[in-house]
């Protein structure tokens, strides 16, 4: 029988009967081609187990044209007889009765019964139910008969005021308040003890730190040029406030997803949406890259991690694996996941105003302030008599407007550059450069520059010399320039915007000096006497406020003005005279010691006025000098006054731009576009619709409708998490498929329920897990209980649990005396700031009481992360962290032991003890066990650290007790 009649019987027989795809057509992609495209390999993304990934198809789109086969790529590739094109790659061809098959299916639509995802059936996806039970205790009890097993008895009081500090408040209890609670006969005595620590301030800056974890916050961007964000702290503050109110937490979700949106005008909620803003941002791709293709990558990243940080907080869902395919686990496609950039994707991270109607107030005042110091400088101008502009001499004028408007001259080399530079690795200092014109014809008014150390004589001109210049960090930024400085965001000096018409910028950052030559100008000019008039100020952003440059005014060498250590709100008025015989004028600006970061000085209209007869001001003219220079002053006060904006590092929004699906997650690749939704869980809407407010209120809305079944069991086991050590689910960030099965899936559907009842109050679920019986078992180990439940999830006793690195810190603080109370406001930096391409920290030992408040308020560095810290297991802030790494390692034994730090302390606690209790010996370690164990000493405890004590120092005692186990561990 010949091809052409084995064909022919094919098609007569495929034709007597209907192609049934379970019968026919399934098995064979089984047998041939689920091995390279199902369930566990997707070669070519391209998957053919599921309906709706088979009719998507491959990265070169569909594979299945329905009703065409001999459009469709399957098809091709079963008959290609190109070994790198055929299908399947491996093993015999199809034979011809199954590319029949195939064919007819294809060409009848390819029917393909509908199939039910069983993801959809996974515990976490269904629908919270209240289960039989009334209290914690029971659903433990129950669980622990089923293994042979019961609850251990009820720790003694001192152990028990130890673990509930250190739980609710992250600091040891006082030696007072363990002996009342010790001898307090009211039976209610633990349960006030609940009540009292939960209406504590310290309650808020201990919870906060582990939401802090999972928003991954830190004070800088991160990536290259980690970028310091002074304004980010605001945050903080409002995640401490908001538990300190108990702010029920639907709405404290709900406003830091859409709190702008929601009430615009309150500051509170405007402040809220720092959690979107809190994790890294690429400065270089989002800000500073002139290529489009790194700016896209950048800002895909920067989508990723909002949404990737909403959805695992709030939802403990890994969305982020969907980003470059369907998620190989949870029911949720690469389509959802990118409409959920659509919900984010008219938000950006920056600084913003708290208020902005208040802002709008301070700016319409501002505005009015302006103008009438602009009247009052323009009268003292024309009564003073009109000069040179020397920022026009910058842009290689003459002095009139000649000049090259934002033209510098490098500080390096003398050449005129327009360019925008950044550091400068190659400066030599103290060395003058000459100015090197490109324009034969351009006047030579400006001859030098130079960068001085001030740690020996700078040249200001050819055997000019000073040694009046401050220390610098020797560093430079950019030009010397006609205008703003590169990365200058500001233009104005008290109200006065200097980048406007009939004004100038001289541009000059620290540590930058430039020198003009007098004889040229008189030789120009005819000027003889002459006076040097300039206002000073800074270019940098209102958050760097605190930080300080100088700047200083010579003639020939001789000192005539000088600001040292000038705020960067600050601003001065120069007004220097300038003998007829002078030779050289020179401008220095330097770092005020604490490095060149954002000192962007400069000038604002810097001119040579003439002071000849011709021009000196009549007595009555006089008169009104000082009258208006008096208010300029006044004007220049209440300005400043005005200018202080509170900003918040947060989310600013724009119009949202059109989202669409990146093929493999390449912003290259982009195909069909989405609209703003999210992954669907039954009976909540999954779309959304509307601009940026409406978007996020809208997610808001679906995270906490009390149908969403994640939101309320994620929350309530994060809480047992951080009270037990481990959750009921283990992986408190992962709720689906690739997570933990939960422990006790009755418990945390009751306690969910309790949540909801509670109004969302995260006290009240507080209140219930520590007053319960499972809490307060002691933790003493067993046999029959490591036998059969060792990694204690059973609650057959209370897990010991080891201090996290921010508790450790505070303890030692609080036992030596030494913790400062103060809450709230910009973080402590314990770190030398140096401004560079890539700002340079250097941990310093944090020995001064504004160093000594609590971990929660240190400035958080991302990318240079503090030893200590990170050696006791403090997280990387540029990673979301829902469960902390506990390791024991010998860098910890050292640290404890050695660090500066440490020491220090011990030394501290070692003089308290000594102020409390007097000279005697055994009284002294009886008060540091006390302080650091909330016990006395056992008699040989006593003996023996009275030996320490009278052999060696008390010092070395308190350094002891502060690296026992009984210190760093709670049971």
């Amino acid at each position: 029988m010949n091809v052409r009649i084995i064909a022919l019987t094919i098609f007569i027989a495929t034709r007597l009967h209907a192609v049934d795809f379970v019968r026919d057509v399934r098995p064979i992609l089984a047998e041939r081609c689920f091995e390279c495209h199902g369930e566990k390999k997707q070669k070519a993304n391209l998957r053919l187990d599921r309906k709706a990934d088979a009719l998507k198809g491959s990265d070169d789109g569909p594979v299945i044209v329905s009703g065409k086969s001999a459009e469709s790529a399957l098809i091709e590739r079963v008959l290609s007889h190109d070994e790198g094109e055929r299908m399947p790659p491996k093993g015999e061809r199809l034979t011809a009765a199954q590319i029949a098959t195939l064919r007819t299916w294809i060409d009848a639509g390819a029917p393909w019964p509908d199939e039910r995802d069983t993801r959809l059936d996974h515990w976490a996806w269904q629908p919270v139910k209240r289960p039989a039970g009334d209290s914690i205790d029971a659903f433990i009890v129950a669980k622990l008969a089923q293994a042979g097993l019961a609850m251990s008895p009820e720790a003694d009081r001192r152990t028990l005021i130890r673990r509930l500090s250190f739980d609710l408040l992250g600091l040891p209890p006082t030696p007072e308040r363990v002996e009342r609670f010790v001898n307090d006969p009211d039976p209610r005595a633990y349960e006030k003890l609940v009540d009292e620590m939960l209406a504590s301030p310290h309650y808020g800056e201990r919870w906060a730190r582990h939401w802090l974890d999972i928003a991954h916050y830190a004070d800088t961007h991160g990536f290259e040029r980690d970028k310091l964000r002074p304004n980010a702290w605001r945050y903080r503050d409002y995640v401490i406030r908001a538990l300190n109110a108990d702010k029920p937490y639907d709405r404290f979700l709900r406003e830091q997803i859409a709190g702008d949106a929601l009430r615009p005008d309150d500051p509170e909620a405007v402040i809220a949406t720092g959690f979107l803003a809190a994790g890294p941002w690429d400065f270089v791709g989002q800000a500073e890259t002139k290529s489009d293709v790194l700016k896209r990558a950048a800002r895909a990243d920067d989508l990723d991690d909002m949404v990737t940080q909403v959805m695992t907080a709030a939802c403990g869902v890994t969305i982020n694996c969907a980003r470059c395919h369907d998620h190989k686990l949870d029911p949720i496609t690469q389509r959802e996941y990118y409409a959920l950039w659509a919900v984010f994707a008219g938000v950006k991270r920056d600084d913003r105003d708290v208020n902005a109607a208040a802002a709008a107030r301070r700016e319409e005042a501002g505005k009015k302030l302006q103008a009438r110091l602009r009247e009052v400088r323009g009268e003292l101008g024309r009564l003073t008599g009109e000069g040179l502009d020397l920022a026009d001499m910058i842009g290689g004028g003459d002095g009139r407007g000649s000049g090259t408007k934002g033209a510098g001259l490098h500080i390096r080399t003398g050449n005129v550059t327009t360019e925008r530079l950044g550091y400068h690795r190659d400066i030599m200092v103290n060395r003058l450069q000459a100015v090197q014109w490109s324009d034969p014809q351009a006047p030579k008014f400006v001859q030098w520059l130079f960068v001085p150390d001030g740690t020996s004589a700078a040249r200001v001109a050819y055997n000019v010399e000073t040694d009046k210049l401050p220390a610098t960090s020797g560093h430079a930024w950019d030009v010397v320039r006609n205008g703003p400085l590169n990365a200058q965001v500001n233009t104005k000096i008290d109200g006065v915007d200097y980048a406007g018409d009939r004004h100038s910028i001289l541009g000059l950052h620290a540590n930058g000096g430039v020198t003009f030559a007098l004889a040229e100008v008189r030789k120009a000019t005819g000027f003889t006497k002459m006076r040097f008039t300039a206002m000073v100020g800074f270019g940098a952003k209102p958050e760097v406020a605190a930080s300080r440059a100088d700047f200083s005014v010579f003639v020939d060498g001789e000192l005539k003005f000088q600001r040292l250590k000038m705020r960067k709100d600050e601003s001065a008025r120069v007004d220097v005279e300038i003998p007829a015989n002078a030779k050289w004028l020179a401008l220095v600006a330097t770092d005020g010691g604490d490095g060149i970061g954002s000192d962007l000085l400069f000038l604002g209209d810097a001119r040579l006025l003439p002071e000849s007869g011709a021009h000196s001001p009549k007595p009555v003219d006089r008169e009104r000098i000082a009258a208006l220079r008096a208010e300029e002053t006044k004007l220049t006060a209440s300005l400043a006054a005005s200018a202080n904006d509170e900003k918040v590092y947060a989310v600013t929004t724009s119009a949202p731009p059109e989202i669409k699906v990146l093929r493999r997650g390449d912003p290259e690749t982009p195909t069909d576009g989405v609209g703003p939704g999210v992954f669907r869980l039954a009976g909540l809407r999954n779309e959304f619709a509307g601009d940026d407010a409406q978007r996020r209120i809208a997610l808001a809305d679906w995270i906490t409708d009390r149908a969403n079944p994640l939101t309320r069991r994620v929350l309530v086991n994060r809480l047992w998490h951080y009270h037990f050590g481990t959750g009921i689910v283990d992986t408190p960030s992962d709720f689906g498929l690739g997570g933990g099965m939960p422990s006790h899936p009755e418990l945390l559907d009751w306690l969910a329920e309790e949540f909801a009842a509670s109004g969302w109050s995260l006290k009240s679920m507080h209140r219930l897990i520590c007053t319960s019986a499972a809490y307060r078992q002691v933790s003493q180990s067993h046999a029959d209980g490591l036998r059969i439940d060792s990694g204690g999830r059973l609650l057959w006793r209370m897990n010991p649990r080891r201090l996290d690195a921010e508790s450790l810190r505070d303890a030692m603080l609080a036992v030596s005396g030494k913790l400062n109370p103060q809450m709230f406001g910009p973080g402590y930096r314990d770190f030398d700031y140096e401004e560079a391409y890539a700002p340079i920290y250097r941990y310093i030992t944090p020995d001064s009481p504004e160093l000594w408040r609590r971990s929660v308020y240190r400035f958080v560095v991302r990318t240079t992360t503090h030893q200590f810290m990170t050696t006791l297991d403090c997280p990387n802030p540029a990673n979301l962290t829902p469960a902390r790494n506990v390791t024991t390692t010998a860098l910890q034994s050292l640290a404890l032991m050695n660090n500066e730090f440490v020491i220090k302390q011990a030394g501290y606690f070692a003089e308290r003890v000594e102020r409390d209790a007097g000279a005697k010996t055994e009284a002294q370690v009886a008060r540091a066990f006390h302080l650091a164990f909330s016990r006395s000493p056992s008699p040989d405890e006593l003996s023996a650290a009275g030996q320490l004590v009278r052999s060696e120092s008390l010092s070395s005692l308190c350094r002891m007790l502060l690296n026992a186990n009984e210190f760093i561990y709670v049971d």
